[in-house]
C-alpha cells in the first residue's frame, strides 16, 4: 500500500459537467456563481475525499457537501442536493 499515491485530480471537464448540472437543476440566473471544490476531510469517519458545492447569488450564499469525490459525483447527486439547497433553511 502506497500511503503517498496521490488520487487522481478531477478533470476541469468533470467539475464543469458538475456546475452545469447545478445551473440546470436549480435554475439559476447566469448571474449566479457555481463553485465545486474536492476537499480531504482528516475528520473521523468521513470519507477521505468530499465535494462541496457553494452557490453565491447576489446577497445569498447557499453550500452543500457531498461525501465523496468529485469523479464520483453523478447527477442525481446533484438533483438531490439542489433540492436541500433550495430549501429556505439552507
Amino acid at each position: 500500500m502506497d500511503l503517498f499515491a496521490q488520487k487522481p485530480k478531477p478533470s476541469p471537464e468533470h467539475i464543469a459537467r458538475v456546475k452545469t448540472w447545478v445551473q440546470q437543476s436549480m435554475a439559476l440566473p447566469e448571474s449566479a456563481t457555481v463553485m465545486v471544490t474536492e476537499l480531504a476531510c482528516r475528520e473521523p469517519g468521513c470519507p477521505p475525499l468530499e465535494t462541496v458545492i457553494a452557490i453565491l447569488d447576489g446577497a445569498t450564499q447557499r453550500k452543500h457537501t457531498l461525501h465523496k469525490a468529485v469523479l464520483d459525483v453523478t447527477e442525481g447527486d446533484v438533483r438531490a442536493a439542489a433540492t436541500l439547497l433550495a430549501s429556505p433553511s439552507h
